[in-house]
């Protein structure tokens, strides 16, 4: 009997077993090397590698995300920057009037149209255009004051107004407009509480000469207002 055929005969009687190894020992010394071999050379370039990925994905989607944001603002910040317009030309207009039946172009108390029966709109034009004025300034400041800070929320990713182009060029000129016609609308509506409500102790009958000149004031502003506004909204626009 050969050795071989002895040892095959002899394995199942003394309980001795000539398996091959489990395929999941193997697979377990397989993970546990190249687990080993990560530890000694490869994991912290991979890790960092990682992290950058990561990273990089995570500004992406932050981008992404904003300029999501800028075009959902910018499709509410339009139609709400054209109403404001609209109705600052209505607020402009009813002023105009309503400054021309009070005071004239530098008439004196007793020669201004409302005085003289020369008023734009009759007899009943010296009170209606100055309450279509109130009305139409109440809503142009709740208007503005709602595209303004719409215009604040826009994110700007791209940095577009740091470029040298001509884009980044009107943007710049539309955001420095902005800012002059927002320190006008405050302006205005300090100065129309200051004399609609006579905070200085002044009316119309008393002190007509200060009350004139405090409306030429007010009405420049209004006018330099509306046209910074009509300005910006141009270069956005056209």
């Amino acid at each position: 009997m050969g050795s071989l055929t002895a040892l095959l005969l002899a394995t199942p009687i003394f309980g001795f077993s000539l398996q091959p190894p489990a395929v999941a020992e193997l697979l377990d010394l397989s993970a546990k090397t190249a687990a080993e071999v990560q530890s000694d050379g490869g994991s912290d370039a991979d890790a960092d590698q990682a992290k950058k990925a990561k990273s990089g994905n995570d500004s992406q989607a932050e981008y992404v995300e904003q300029i999501k944001r800028r075009n959902s603002i910018a499709a509410i910040h339009r139609p709400f920057g054209i109403a404001t317009w609209a109705a600052m030309t209505l607020t402009v207009a009813a002023g105009f009037i309503d400054y021309y039946n009070l005071y004239g172009f530098g008439a004196s108390q007793g020669n201004n149209p409302c005085v003289k029966g020369t008023a734009i709109g009759g007899d009943g034009g010296c009170s209606t255009f100055r309450t279509i004025k109130s009305g139409a300034a109440y809503a142009t400041t709740a208007l503005y004051a709602t595209t303004f800070t719409l215009s604040l929320m826009m994110p700007d990713p791209d940095n577009l107004s740091e470029g040298k182009g001509e884009f980044a060029s009107t943007l710049r000129l539309h955001k420095t407009l902005r800012w002059v016609h927002f320190s006008g609308m405050v302006a205005q509506i300090l100065l129309g509480i200051v004399m609609a409500h006579s905070l200085l102790g002044l009316d119309r009958a008393n002190n007509y000469g200060t009350m004139q000149a405090l409306a030429t004031v007010h009405m420049g502003l209004g006018l330099v207002t509306w046209g910074a506004l009509t300005w910006a909204g141009a270069l956005m626009t056209f």
